[in-house]
């Protein structure tokens, strides 16, 4: 809500994700399959030029998109992501993806988030993670929460296709140099397992205008509702 003062704010829910559509292909859960989507976004609203905002998988897609067709891109933002996954944060999100345990209240639901994401959200109250988990499920229904994803997502962690069906992976820091002349902000949370402090310094490294800024005892991902992730997305939009 508070960016859409004085601008137009499209915010999509992925393939398989929230009021999208579940793809029946479960192999069609890739980015670059994402990245068509979000081209055919562009081109339906008629939109030649945007910032992005990218959590997590979304900053991967800014990279791929910028890698695609780098003219769509006036700035970036990448919350909490880079062009190099860390093993452990991979590991952690593959195992459970898909796999919620048996949830039969909003107050389980808040619990599950709880014990999945607590080392990154050391001082979270129980009202946080009821919020938490107001964001992640959805009522079926009957008052009943259910994870507003696709379960079938976890499957495309799990069970990459054939070599010799599928596409090849993408060079994510190749799609990352396609960023060279676009204005890019990174958000890191402090507590990170997925963008590694290593990363970010070789990112800096490559991009020297890179503007980085890390979110103190926050873990994957911020949620941009912190203040310093607010002061530094609308200083940065202000300037772009």
């Amino acid at each position: 809500m508070r960016l859409r003062a004085g601008r137009r704010v499209l915010s999509p829910d992925l393939r398989g994700r929230g009021k999208s559509a579940y793809d029946p292909d479960f192999r069609h859960y890739l980015p670059g399959f994402y990245v068509g989507d979000n081209l055919a976004l562009l081109a339906a609203e008629s939109l030649s030029k945007v910032v992005v905002i990218g959590t997590s998988l979304g900053g991967i897609l800014a990279m791929l998109l910028a890698s695609f067709n780098p003219g769509y891109l006036e700035a970036v933002v990448l919350n909490d992501v880079g062009p190099e996954i860390a093993p452990e944060g991979a590991a952690r999100i593959a195992g459970y993806v898909g796999q919620m345990p048996k949830i039969e209240s909003w107050d389980d639901a808040a619990e599950a988030q709880k014990k999945l994401n607590a080392a990154a959200f050391p001082d979270y109250t129980d009202a946080d993670w009821m919020a938490f988990a107001r964001r992640t499920f959805r009522d079926d229904g009957t008052g009943k929460p259910v994870a507003d994803y696709d379960a079938a997502i976890g499957r495309a962690f799990r069970e990459p296709p054939p070599p010799e069906s599928a596409p090849p992976a993408p060079d994510l820091w190749a799609a990352y140099k396609a960023l060279g002349p676009i204005p890019t902000l990174c958000i890191r949370g402090a507590l990170s397992d997925i963008l590694a402090e290593t990363t970010l310094d070789r990112m800096k490294a490559e991009k020297p205008d890179l503007v980085t800024v890390t979110i103190p005892r926050i873990g994957h991902t911020p949620s941009l509702s912190e203040p310093q992730s607010v002061a530094s997305i609308e200083d940065f939009l202000a300037r772009h």
